[in-house]
Parts: C-alpha cells; structure tokens; sequence
C-alpha cells in the first residue's frame, strides 16, 4: 500500500493545518517519500540492496554504483538502498560512504527511484551516524536507513530517536537478532520519522501480522534475507522486499502482478527468478550480464571472506560451484537471460 499528497515536511504541515488535519495529513505521507516537484516516490515494492563495486586498485567506482541507480529507474524499480549489509558497508571509509552517496544522489536526481541512503556506523558512533543522516538530507536522499547499534532496547531506542528527529527524511530502520516487535512498535509510536522496519529479526514470518496490527498498518513493513519467500511474503501483508538490485525489475513486476490480484501470474514471475537462480554464475555474474558492472568490477571482502570479481559484488541469490567461472558458465548466464528472461528484464 502507497499513499500520495503533495510535498510537505512535518513542520509546514503543523503550521498550516489544524493538529487533526495534520495528523491525518502526515498518515498519509508517513508511507511516501517527496520529490521536488511535487511528484512523489512511494514506498513500497522494490527497494534492493546495492553493491559497492571497485575497481581494480581498490576505488570505489562511482560509475557503476551510479549504474545501479540507472538500472532502478529504468526497471520501474521504486527504491534503492546503500550502504547496508549486502553492500559490504562496514568496509567503507567515511570519505567512500560521503562519496557514493552524493553520487547516487545526483545520478537518481529526476528519476522515480527513491535512494535511500544507510547511516549506520560502527560501534556506538552516535555522532558519526548523525552525520551521515545529516550528509544524505543536505544532498537530497529521500530516506535514511540503518542498522541498530549492540546494546538493550534503551540504547536501540535512544539511537533511532537521535538520527530519526536529525532530519525530516523518512527513517527505515532494520531489525537483527532478537529486537522485540513492541521495540519497534514503541518506537513507531514515539519516533515520527519512523515510517518503514526491515524486519529480519528472528522468523519474520512469524512478526509481520503483529507488526502491522500494533501499527494500524501505517508502519510499511519490507522483508529482507534475500526475499526468498517472497510469495508467503506478499500473502502475509509484506509492503516492500530488499534482495540484491541485478534482477530487482523481474521481482517488481512479480509484486505488480500480486497487487494487481493475478497471483498465478505473480507465482509465475517468481518461478522465473528462482529457476535463473540455479544456473552457476547466476549470483556472481549477473551485474556483469545485465550490464551494469564490468567484467574487471571487483568486490572489497568482508571480513574473514575471501575477495572477490564482479559478482561478489553482484548478486541474484543463486548457485554458487567451487572455483572460477569459465568462459561457457558465463555465456550460459547471458544465453539464459537472452533465451527465457528477455521478455521480462524492464532494466
């Protein structure tokens, strides 16, 4: 579910309407991002998780993570967010993090992809995740997003409350481990900017229906972990799904078609993702495939993880065989593509 009304922030909207009208007013923009303009970017759908390419001496390539943006709006895809998890985000220098994201800023500037900018940091870095929030509102992000920092709820909570009233972006936050649903709830509650939780806390599954009836169903609940279980996903009332971006438009296209109640064809559409998912190279060669990365793009490993190619920083969630890929897995990544997703791919 979307909701639509004209570009306003919370404090043009107190000032000029009565406290019920605001109120009614900022329910509606709690689940839509503003656009200059007065267009606005919804959210809800697709919001993949961007990679952090780098070239072959170890910089960041702004072109190819702009590439990424490019591919979204192409692809009809509504968001796009970096750096989390999947993007290696914890690798990055501060400079690369202020660097990419005014990158990705600018090249979204126009189109219909939100960007969504991560602000987390390491340790109990409060400061510097303010900075972050503060850096993705001066350059014109439409959301922030961020991991929660180690501690109990209190922390959890006084750290969300301190980056979430650092802008009037709306703020995603991220569930792990074992957050409680009524922290979330709670925060919901007492926190306006927080209008979306990636819940990857214990069996989301299990969450959803909770989360959403303490919420009134104004809190857009995403799924993350890969969106495996997309189909029971969107059954269970799952507003928005987090994979990786390299096949983001054929898994938007699959929510279009549930939405639009043709279930079967939406079942079919996933089937689609699942079965190019077991083809070797399918997870590491696809940005390279679909053009958005390039055969010498790299990614940075994570700690205690080996380096990678291009597809360490790709990704489609699918099969993985022991060694380097050859020439003929490559051409059988491409050929599948071409051969039964062509019709499909919108990026």
């Amino acid at each position: 579910m979307s909701f639509q009304m004209p570009v306003m922030d919370r404090r043009t909207a107190l000032k000029t309407l009565g406290s019920a009208a605001a109120a009614a007013a900022l329910s509606k923009f709690s689940l839509a991002a503003s656009l200059k303009g007065g267009a606005i970017k919804p959210l809800s759908g697709l919001f993949p998780i961007a990679s952090s390419p780098f070239t072959q001496d170890n910089k960041l390539d702004l072109d190819c993570l702009n590439a990424e943006v490019a591919f979204c709006n192409r692809g009809g895809v509504p968001g796009i967010i970096w750096p989390q998890i999947a993007s290696g985000w914890s690798t990055l220098s501060t400079e690369e993090r202020f660097a990419g994201a005014e990158s990705m800023i600018a090249a979204g500037k126009g189109g219909k992809t939100a960007i969504v900018i991560g602000v987390q940091t390491q340790g109990k870095d409060l400061a510097g995740a303010v900075a972050f929030a503060k850096h993705a509102a001066k350059n014109g992000a439409d959301a922030i997003c961020s991991l929660p920092p180690d501690g109990d709820s209190a922390a959890i909570k006084e750290y969300y409350t301190a980056i979430g009233s650092a802008t009037d972006l709306p703020l995603f936050i991220q569930t792990i481990g074992d957050m409680p649903v009524d922290l979330v709830v709670d925060m919901f509650r007492s926190i306006p900017t927080v209008k979306v939780v990636k819940d990857e806390a214990g069996d989301p599954l299990a969450r959803v229906t909770e989360l959403r009836a303490k919420t009134d169903g104004k809190l857009a609940v995403f799924a993350g972990k890969g969106v495996r279980q997309m189909m029971d996903e969107m059954r269970l009332g799952f507003t928005g799904f987090c994979p990786v971006v390299g096949m983001a438009d054929v898994f938007q296209q699959a929510w279009e078609l549930y939405k639009a109640g043709k279930i079967r064809e939406s079942y079919d559409m996933f089937g689609r993702i699942q079965a190019f998912s077991t083809i070797n190279g399918a997870d590491s060669y696809l940005m390279v495939a679909r053009g958005i990365f390039k055969e010498t793009t790299k990614s940075r490993p994570m700690p205690g993880m080996g380096s990678g190619g291009a597809g360490g920083a790709g990704g489609g969630g699918g099969a993985v065989r022991s060694g380097p890929l050859t020439d003929a897995d490559k051409k059988n990544v491409r050929d599948a593509l071409t051969t039964y997703l062509k019709p499909y791919l919108r990026g």
